[in-house]
């Protein structure tokens, strides 16, 4: 984060106040500990994982499901794809997964076989582009390629109007009233100015904890 992202976030008057009301966001990539080589495909693994659960619950099958290869994982402690594609379903069930998320998990894994799916590869990719090229992996869709972007990829510009969150602390904030595509649209608008800084931006809305008026 540098002074200049924040200095230029805080021209908007609605997200100056939420950054003075928000503790410091500290730069933080996700899987920093992991070799850049392999940091995208496990990535996408725990995204996968920890779709429509608890956190704690996806922390406890994702620890499962990567003791499932305890012995033949790399020094890392997770699977390779070729490792990933030798479990059988009944394998796979006894760490927790359901069958949807075997199959995308094995979908990540073939993609991986089949294509280059490396931090380097996609690094001179827009922000569109790695969506569009890690679409066809079942399972993933435009949300889950935009939390990699901004927390793996570090990218800084990135605007995932689709989270739920994002969406209720901008109507929180900006006393918003549409619904539908009208709301969509004018989230965009709203965010237009925060550019090239939209992560910074969606970072502190994340954070933020509105404060609640007693009438």
């Amino acid at each position: 984060m540098t002074t200049n992202a924040l200095a230029h976030l805080q021209t908007d008057p609605v997200l100056a106040q939420i950054i003075a009301e928000t503790p410091i966001i500290k730069p933080a990539v996700s899987f920093a500990d992991v070799p850049e080589a392999d940091r995208l495909y496990l990535a996408l693994l725990e995204s996968i994982v920890s779709q429509q659960i608890s956190v704690k619950a996806a922390d406890a099958i994702f620890r499962r499901f990567r003791m499932l290869f305890s012995e033949t994982a790399d020094a890392e402690g997770y699977p390779s794809p070729a490792q990933l594609l030798l479990k059988t379903t009944d394998e796979l069930r006894a760490a927790g997964l359901s069958f949807q998320k075997i199959k995308y998990l094995q979908s990540v894994a073939e993609f991986a076989l089949a294509n280059p799916l490396t931090v380097a590869h996609v690094a001179n990719m827009t922000d569109e582009a790695v969506v569009q090229y890690l679409l066809p992996i079942k399972g993933v869709g435009r949300w889950t390629v935009e939390m990699l972007l901004m927390f793996v990829l570090d990218r800084p510009d990135v605007f995932p109007v689709d989270d739920l969150v994002i969406r209720q602390k901008m109507i929180r904030a900006y006393g918003l009233t549409e619904t539908g595509k009208p709301l969509y649209r004018r989230l965009q608008e709203i965010a237009v100015p925060w550019q090239p800084y939209r992560t910074l931006a969606c970072r502190y809305l994340w954070r933020w904890k509105p404060v609640v008026t007693v009438s």
